[in-house]
């Protein structure tokens, strides 16, 4: 069963859209590619890809627009703009979207697993860094995690605060304790416009704080296109279930 949900967001200063597929199981939160809206992992089959988990009733799956990605690619606003929405976009999935799965889910506040593909793979490490409380695990799926290269300098405090790595040398208190409990996994082929030692770069800054992570090189004949992703999301997510 396919429901969607939309509305206004100040933080973002745009109208959002929250689109979930089945009707029982663990929640999942993907983030689209980019610029993607939140429909775009029906229209690229990546919801059928992962029916047998739906129909099961093991999961839930729901995606959001990616409001952010689509100001950064198409050069919306200023550069320190773009940062700022980077910054917004996470608050909002936190403040917004989060509660929103919750409601769906009869008002239970079950942990979530947090994946994307591409820039969605940022997303999802991102949130899961930044929201413990909230998010259980994350899958990182050909993940382009160096982020501050789709920005313009000078980079602001926005940057700081959105990007795992560059926030989590410095994280410590209550949010590293409950990362430590938690779950990162980054899987990403080797063929074109493939490059799997971003998520190296990224273990290795998980692994300096602690937290629990594992790559995956899936090798060679794995391309940066929805057919990998196919083949690895339902596979991660049957392994977390």
């Amino acid at each position: 069963m396919k429901t969607t949900q939309n509305w206004y967001s100040d933080r973002v200063e745009s109208e959002i859209n929250l689109v979930r597929w089945g009707t029982f199981g663990r929640p999942v939160l993907f983030f689209p590619t980019a610029g993607g809206d939140a429909e775009e992992v029906e229209r690229h089959r990546l919801v059928d890809a992962c029916g047998q988990l739906i129909d099961d009733g093991r999961i839930k799956l729901y995606s959001v627009d990616s409001v952010a990605g689509r100001a950064m690619m198409t050069k919306a606003g200023s550069p320190q703009h773009r940062l700022w929405l980077l910054d917004q976009f996470h608050e909002c999935v936190r403040r917004e979207v989060v509660p929103a799965i919750h409601s769906d889910l009869g008002g239970h506040e079950v942990g979530i697993i947090a994946s994307g593909a591409s820039i969605g793979a940022f997303n999802a490490v991102a949130v899961l860094c930044r929201y413990p409380d909230v998010f259980d695990a994350a899958v990182g799926l050909s993940g382009s995690y160096a982020i501050e290269r789709f920005y313009d300098r000078p980079w602001t405090d926005h940057l700081h605060h959105a990007a795992p790595l560059h926030f989590l040398p410095g994280l410590d208190g209550w949010q590293l304790e409950q990362l430590r409990q938690r779950f990162v996994v980054l899987a990403s082929g080797e063929g074109q416009w493939e490059n799997v030692g971003e998520s190296w770069t990224l273990a290795a800054a998980l692994g300096a704080k602690g937290i629990p992570n594992r790559v995956d090189n899936w090798g060679l004949e794995w391309d940066h296109q929805w057919p990998t992703w196919w083949r690895m999301l339902p596979q991660y997510l049957d392994e977390l279930m």
